[in-house]
């Protein structure tokens, strides 16, 4: 999606899925569950599906299993 579509600056309502996600309500952005910080559709690369959460980059990605109770290497 193009940040200038015309969804100004609010957060976007997604659907995680495993190789994609769906938009359920248009945005520019969501926010990390782990840090906080927008991350514009655009950039969004790391989400889990069973959580259903964004994040912003590969560490808050891991941390976020790692709080969990995961051990990504184990699967």
């Amino acid at each position: 999606m193009n940040r200038l579509e015309g969804n100004g600056s609010r957060e976007a309502k997604i659907r995680y899925l495993d190789a994609d996600f769906q938009i359920l309500v248009p945005g520019s952005y969501v926010v990390c569950a782990v840090t906080g910080e927008q991350i514009p559709l655009d950039e969004l690369r790391y989400w889990s599906v069973a959580r259903q959460e964004a994040y912003a980059d590969a560490a808050a990605s891991l941390k976020a299993e790692l709080l969990a109770g995961g051990h990504p290497a184990q699967r």
